[in-house]
């Protein structure tokens, strides 16, 4: 594989267009929020596709998470089962990645395979359901909605 701008671009505009992906962040956000019995603020379409630009506007992330989802795309095993490992490990890579530094990236990891369990796309490459998965649980993760994002922690030293 080869990546250039242009096919940074071209995995970009993958991304951006791929707005189910939006459907996926706010099923995992309201079984989360009943999970922690919170309330997480819904994403919109507009909001995925603001973050996607942030993303990529970030000329050494994007080259990365480009690199990351073009292997998704086209990442398929014979059977499926027998490359689980490595579509799980480069899912939750992508995840971490789009989500952010620590704790985020921790967080994007751990919601990647919950998100996961919950989609499955039979009609493409078996790689795809965990690029959907790794993009809905790094962006939900990166996004604003949930209550403990929005507070200063008490934890800082002054």
């Amino acid at each position: 594989m080869h990546l250039s701008p242009s096919r940074v671009a071209d995995e970009y505009e993958w991304v951006r267009d791929r707005t189910g992906v939006v459907t996926l962040i706010n099923r995992v956000r309201d079984e989360l929020g009943d999970a922690f019995e919170t309330t997480v603020a819904e994403v919109t379409e507009s909001e995925y596709r603001n973050e996607v630009d942030a993303v990529f506007a970030n000329g050494n992330l994007a080259v990365n998470v480009a690199g990351l989802v073009a292997i998704l795309r086209e990442l398929d095993v014979d059977g499926d089962y027998p490359g689980f490992v490595i579509d799980e490990l480069l899912g939750r890579e992508l995840a971490g990645m789009i989500a952010g530094n620590q704790p985020l990236r921790l967080l994007g990891e751990a919601t990647f395979h919950y998100a996961d369990v919950m989609h499955h796309e039979d009609d493409e490459a078996a790689g795809v359901d965990d690029l959907e998965a790794a993009l809905a649980a790094g962006f939900q993760t990166r996004l604003p909605g949930w209550k403990w994002k929005e507070t200063e922690s008490p934890f800082s030293v002054e």
